[in-house]
């Protein structure tokens, strides 16, 4: 036996019927009867039924008093097909933003959760907000106390930033290039850069390789931005999300960074 012609199989026989898809996904949810199916999907008695049994033939769902029950294993086949879906939706919906870009530095685990993303909102700067990228991000570390980030360069106005976030008794977590190391951390005031480094409110992670990444966690907001496949950033994007599940997969993202440098 095949086996990964086998989930090839069942995945294309699946993927391939709409109407199985909706069936399923009432199922998934609550076991049903073909009276209950119709009600819910809107599909006519005979599809349903005749869909219905290509299911149970096929062991996907089984009858048990009159209803009808998704087998363990095509729940499975079932979420990783909608978990793709909504992975090609998102990628769509903001095609500018992730086409043509650089994807190495992120984990292969970051990127089967991209679907944690799907509430971001897309910041584009126009001819007459050319820095509303920038500013997006700098008002979020204005008004924030936590700040967590991975610059890949170093902006004019980041070291001001991070030192009134230290000033106003924040925290800073870093992760930055070997090329704009000194250079951020010296003008941070030193006194202030020191009190923060001695408490343990300041640190900062020095990336010996190029970056393709930039990331902040400003509170609960983040901000993901991306180089081009031609090795230029693009500054003129930023995706942003105050969403629970965004802050939880920027976290493990900025984590799996910062790993490779401790």
């Amino acid at each position: 036996m095949n086996f990964n012609n086998d989930i090839t199989n069942d995945i294309k026989f699946l993927a391939k019927s709409e109407i199985r898809l909706k069936i399923l996904s009432e199922l998934y949810d609550e076991p049903n009867n073909i009276r209950g199916l119709v009600k819910q999907t809107k599909i006519t008695y005979s599809s349903v039924s005749n869909n219905v049994g290509k299911l149970e033939k096929n062991n996907y769902i089984k009858k048990i008093n009159n209803k009808y029950y998704v087998n363990p294993m095509a729940k499975v086949y079932f979420k990783s097909l909608m978990d793709f879906k909504c992975s090609i939706d998102l990628i769509n919906e903001n095609n500018d933003f992730w086409d043509k870009h650089n994807l190495k530095q992120l984990s292969i685990d970051s990127i089967k959760n991209i679907t944690d993303l799907k509430n971001s909102t897309l910041i584009e700067a126009t001819p007459i907000e050319i820095f509303k990228t920038h500013n997006t991000i700098k008002k979020q570390m204005i008004e924030s106390k936590t700040v967590k980030a991975i610059f890949p360069y170093l902006h004019p106005e980041y070291p001001k930033l991070i030192e009134n976030v230290l000033k106003n008794k924040g925290t800073v977590e870093l992760i930055i290039p070997q090329s704009i190391f000194k250079e951020l951390i010296f003008r941070i005031n030193s006194k202030t850069r020191r009190k923060a480094i001695k408490k343990r409110k300041l640190r900062v992670y020095n990336f010996k390789e190029n970056l393709n990444l930039y990331l902040t966690i400003c509170d609960r907001n983040i901000g993901l931005s991306l180089f081009k496949t031609d090795g230029s950033f693009d500054q003129n994007r930023i995706l942003i999300s105050n969403d629970i599940k965004s802050y939880k997969w920027a976290e493990k993202v900025f984590d799996s960074i910062k790993q490779q440098v401790i």
